[in-house]
């Protein structure tokens, strides 16, 4: 079998879906950087935020933890990931003091996870994160191009949200 022309190989590395996943591990990782740096981080998570201890993974549990808890299958459908992932997430997040799990008060059978107060202080830093990441984004594109970004990168993330029920 013949191999495909060279010239024809640029698609590869050009196509839409590998720049929208650099694009995203860029923004996930500036926006640690901006938390290992902030001020009002608890010491100790800035300190495993610097040393690369605290992952874009564990921005899902950020991401998607409800303010009034969730239960790990609901938290770990939301992010797309196992059951079996997100609670090893929660387990780290949980020694770190973000989140604790407590009985759910409708089904004593089932678990809640639910931010610690030091977790609520980790989620407003991750909002001022991301907001500065934001603003970074769009000087560094533009207010225009940003905002045909943003309303295309919701437009198409929103149609694959109702296509598949994920959130």
């Amino acid at each position: 079998m013949a191999l495909p022309s060279t010239q024809d190989d640029a698609w590869r590395l050009t196509h839409l879906g590998r720049l929208l996943g650099h694009a995203s591990r860029r923004f996930d990782e500036r926006v640690l950087h901006l938390m290992a740096h902030d001020d009002e981080v608890p010491l100790a998570l800035a300190n495993l935020a610097a040393r690369a201890q605290v992952t874009a993974a564990h921005i899902h549990i950020t991401r998607h933890l409800e303010l009034g808890g969730s239960r790990l299958t609901d938290l770990a459908a939301r992010a797309g990931m196992t059951k079996q992932a997100m609670g090893d997430l929660v387990t780290q997040c949980e020694a770190w003091g973000l989140v604790v799990r407590e009985s759910d008060p409708r089904d004593a059978r089932a678990r809640r996870v639910r931010f610690t107060a030091t977790g609520l202080a980790w989620l407003e830093a991750f909002r001022r994160a991301v907001a500065q990441a934001e603003r970074e984004f769009r000087a560094e594109v533009g207010a225009d191009v940003a905002t045909v970004v943003h309303i295309g990168l919701e437009a198409y993330a929103g149609a694959w949200v109702a296509g598949t029920g994920r959130a």
